[in-house]
C-alpha cells in the first residue's frame, strides 16, 4: 500500500521571516555575546578585597591555554557534540520515516520545497545556537556585574600590602578591607580583570546547556527500539563531561564551587526552558509524537455507534431497529374513542350506524391523515 501524500501548503512569508527575524535575533545575540566577552564595552565591577583573604589566595594555576581543558576545546566540545547528536538523529529518524509527523511540505514561490523533516532540523539546530549564545551572555553578564574573584586572585593581583595599610592581623582583629578603587593591583591588568571574572562558572554553564540540551535531545526524540539502557547510558554520556568540567576548575583553582553550581543551573535553566517552552519538547507541530510516531499514547478506538433506522424512533438512541406497532383509534358517534389491536391496513373495523373515523399509525410513528368512511345505511 502507497503511503500517503504530504499536504502541501503555500507560504510567501516563511522565507522572508527566516532571514530577517530570525537570523537577526541569533546576529544581535551574538553581537551581545561578542561585547560582554572580548571588549571593554562592559566594564568589570570592582567590589574590593579583604587583605590576606584565604578565600582569594590559591597560587596561580597559568593562563587558560595551559588548562587541561583549554578554552578552544570547551568550546568546541559544546558547540559541536549536540549539533552532530540532532543531524545524526534526524537522519536516522528521516531513514526510519518516523520524522515530520503530520506536518505539511512548504511551498515557497514556484520552486522550493520545504519538507517537514528540513523545518524541524533547522528548527532544533536554531535553536540550540540561540541558546548557546543566551547562556554566554547569562554567565557574562553574571561576572561583570558580581566582579566576584577567583580562588588566584591575589597571586595575579600582587597588591602592596604595606601602602594598602593591611598589617598583620593581631589575635582576632577583623581583617583589613581594601575599597573598591585607585590602583592596589599591581599585576597585569588584563589578567586582574580576567581574575574578577569567576562568578558563575562560564565553561561550567556551557557545558551544563550543551548537555542537558543532546540528553533531553536523546530522551524525548530518539527511538530507543528494543534496548532499555541505550538512552540512559547516552543521557549520562553528555551529563559526565560537564560535571568533570567543574571539578577541574576547582582543582586547578580557577573558580569555586560556588561559581561552578551556579554555572551548572544557569545552562541547564536555559536549556531546560527552550526544550519545554520553544521546540515543544522535540515534537512535530501537526501532533506527532515521541519518534514521530504519535504524542500522547492514545486508547483503542471506540466502536462506531449503529446507524438509527429512518422509519425507527429517534428520541431513544437505543430504541429497537423493529418497526412500530400501528395502532386503530376508533371514535363512535358519541365521541368515546375505542382502541383496537393492530388490523390489517385497509380493514374496516365493525362499528355500529352513522359514521366512524378511522387513523392509522404510519411507519415513523406519526399519524397518517385521518380520513372519513361513511357507512351505508341498512
Amino acid at each position: 500500500m502507497a503511503p500517503p501524500r504530504r499536504e502541501v501548503k503555500r507560504s510567501g512569508s516563511i522565507v522572508p521571516c527566516f532571514l530577517f527575524v530570525e537570523l537577526g535575533i541569533l546576529g544581535g545575540t551574538a553581537a551581545l555575546a561578542y561585547q560582554l566577552e572580548f571588549t571593554d564595552a562592559f566594564p568589570v565591577h570592582d567590589g574590593g578585597f579583604f587583605c590576606r583573604d584565604p578565600a582569594y589566595g590559591r597560587p596561580y594555576p597559568g593562563p587558560p591555554g595551559s588548562s587541561r581543558a583549554p578554552p578552544a576545546l570547551v568550546y568546541g566540545l559544546v558547540t559541536t557534540v549536540p549539533v552532530l547528536t540532532i543531524v545524526v538523529g534526524e537522519l536516522l529518524g528521516r531513514l526510519g520515516g518516523a520524522r515530520g509527523g503530520r506536518d505539511p511540505t512548504i511551498l515557497w514561490g514556484e520552486c522550493c520545497y520545504l519538507g517537514a523533516p528540513l523545518r524541524r532540523l533547522l528548527r532544533f539546530l536554531g535553536v540550540f545556537s540561540f541558546g548557546l549564545l543566551a547562556t554566554a551572555i547569562f554567565a557574562n553578564a553574571g561576572q561583570v556585574v558580581t566582579g566576584a574573584p577567583a580562588p588566584h586572585f591575589l597571586a595575579v593581583c600582587r597588591p602592596n600590602y604595606s601602602a594598602l595599610g593591611c598589617a598583620p592581623r593581631a589575635g582576632d582583629a577583623p581583617p583589613h578591607f581594601v575599597p573598591p578603587g585607585g590602583a592596589p593591583c599591581n599585576g597585569d591588568p588584563p589578567s586582574v580583570a580576567a581574575a574578577r571574572r569567576a562568578f558563575p562558572c562560564k565553561e561550567a554553564a556551557l557545558g551544563a546547556y550543551a548537555g542537558a540540551y543532546a540528553g533531553l535531545y536523546v530522551t524525548l526524540a530518539w527511538r530507543g527500539g528494543g534496548s532499555r539502557l541505550a538512552k540512559p547510558a547516552a543521557v549520562l554520556g553528555f551529563a559526565a563531561p560537564p560535571f568533570l568540567l567543574g571539578a577541574l576548575r576547582v582543582a586547578e583553582h580557577r573558580n569555586h564551587w560556588g561559581d561552578v553550581l551556579a554555572g551548572f543551573l544557569t545552562g541547564t535553566g536555559i536549556a531546560a526552558f527552550l526544550v519545554t517552552c520553544v521546540v515543544g519538547n522535540f515534537q512535530s507541530g501537526g501532533g506527532s509524537g515521541r519518534g514521530g510516531q504519535g504524542g500522547t499514547p492514545k486508547g483503542p478506538p471506540r466502536a462506531a455507534a449503529p446507524p438509527a433506522p429512518s422509519g425507527g424512533d429517534q428520541r431513544h438512541p437505543g430504541a429497537s431497529s423493529r418497526p412500530p406497532r400501528r395502532h386503530l383509534n376508533v371514535l363512535s358517534p358519541g365521541g368515546t374513542p375505542k382502541t383496537g389491536g393492530s388490523p390489517k391496513l385497509g380493514g374496516i373495523p365493525k362499528v355500529e350506524g352513522g359514521h366512524t373515523r378511522i387513523l392509522y399509525g404510519g411507519p415513523d410513528g406519526a399519524l397518517i391523515e385521518p380520513f372519513i368512511k361513511p357507512l351505508q345505511s341498512h
